[in-house]
């Protein structure tokens, strides 16, 4: 029987879109059978006197994938200027992202939640406060690390050195520590 090595594992992986064509490759990846996730917001505008609520990507230049290394590396090769795939710092292969951090990722940014705001990079003092979990309310369930943001206890869900997202307020009654 053969063995899954490291390149065949199936696994998240971060990508950098160039040029706004988030919807391009996502349909790319659709055609190869490659899940793929992009953070969603809703933004309300302003179309011929009307208030109008539309979906956009939350960061115009962020998408996931989920496949294998080996098919992660060709998609960098096959779309060279067009995506980059997040790498391991100081090694030139793909970096895998987990599947319960991704899917707690998902969890958080599949709410349409007016409050939750992206902050980029992950930066070390993101991530220092108690782990807690979610017990109440839309966020039931996430976990992550809480954070004072501007006065308020916030849940940050980050993915290891491609991006955070702070939630909206949580009330310290529907958070729980976890060990």
């Amino acid at each position: 029987m053969h063995e899954l090595s490291s390149t065949d594992t199936i696994n998240w992986y971060g990508l950098k879109v160039f040029y706004n064509k988030v919807a391009a490759i996502e349909g790319l990846l659709k055609s190869r059978n490659i899940e793929s996730y992009t953070p969603m917001r809703s933004v309300e505008q302003v179309i011929r006197g009307r208030k109008v609520r539309r979906r956009k990507p939350a960061i115009s230049s962020l998408m996931f994938m989920r496949c294998s290394q080996a098919e992660a590396a060709e998609l960098q090769k096959e779309l060279m200027g067009k995506v980059i795939v997040y790498k391991d710092r100081g090694e030139h292969t793909p970096t895998a992202i987990p599947d319960s951090q991704m899917q707690m990722f998902i969890r958080v940014t599949s709410i349409d939640d007016l409050g939750l705001e992206y902050l980029g990079e992950p930066k070390e003092e993101w991530t220092i406060g108690d782990k807690v979990r979610v017990t109440g309310g839309i966020f039931q369930g996430a976990e992550g690390y809480i954070k004072r943001i501007k006065g308020d206890h916030r849940l940050i869900v980050a993915i290891e050195g491609i991006v955070a997202v702070a939630t909206s307020y949580i009330p310290n009654c529907f958070l729980e520590r976890v060990e």
